[in-house]
């Protein structure tokens, strides 16, 4: 299903603040299937592996203290043009630059909380899919 298939995740900052439905909202709205979907919070060592990628980097630890501080909501995404699609519709990722009407426009605080988490390529997309919904039927209806 490779260009068909995104990851998403409404981050800490956007759960804490009752914008899940909103966002859900928007991304339906937009034309995306949502074929998985669940609530959970990630670890320390989850949120590591998770952003992997960064390790080094100096924002690295910030990171993986946010992205492990509390509930996130983390979903698979179907639509033609999926990754790219969706990367228009959450915006920048500072969203002082993000275009009016997406996501991290309406929702972000800043660039490190900014909302949402998209995957960058079809690749990461399966990758991410994979890490937060390993063994679980994802419906393709």
């Amino acid at each position: 299903m490779k260009g068909k298939r995104t990851f998403t995740m409404i981050k800490p900052d956007a759960v804490s603040k009752g914008y899940t439905a909103p966002i859900l909202k928007k991304i339906a709205d937009a034309g995306f299937k949502i074929t998985a979907l669940k609530m959970t919070q990630m670890t320390r060592s989850d949120a590591e592996k998770f952003y992997e990628i960064h390790k080094g980097k100096p924002f690295f630890d910030e990171l993986v203290e946010f992205m492990s501080s509390g509930p996130i909501v983390a979903a698979v995404l179907e639509k033609e043009n999926a990754v790219e699609d969706f990367r228009t519709l959450i915006g920048s990722t500072n969203p002082a630059e993000a275009a009016e009407g997406t996501i991290r426009k309406l929702y972000a605080e800043s660039v490190g909380k900014n909302a949402i988490h998209g995957s960058d390529s079809d690749e990461n997309a399966e990758k991410e899919i994979a890490f937060h919904f390993a063994g679980r039927e994802i419906f393709d209806r």
